[in-house]
């Protein structure tokens, strides 16, 4: 599953870890995402299995149920 959000588009940051040693290692950062069945179309009213990142799901963005 790709780490990307349905309704926003917020995908994956990606940095470097750095340890103590200050050797640097490749990493990435992936949202908080979470597949919710939410009622989406025209007249919001189909459900479907949708990728929400959490952020949105509290923002009221998406219309569960």
């Amino acid at each position: 599953m790709a780490a990307t959000c349905d309704v926003c588009g917020k995908g994956p940051s990606f940095g470097h870890a750095i340890s103590h040693s200050h050797r640097r290692t490749k990493r990435r950062w992936n949202p908080n995402i979470q597949r919710v069945r939410a009622l989406v179309g025209p007249s919001g009213t189909t459900p479907k299995r949708v990728n929400v990142c959490t952020s949105c799901l509290k923002a009221g963005k998406v219309t569960t149920r």
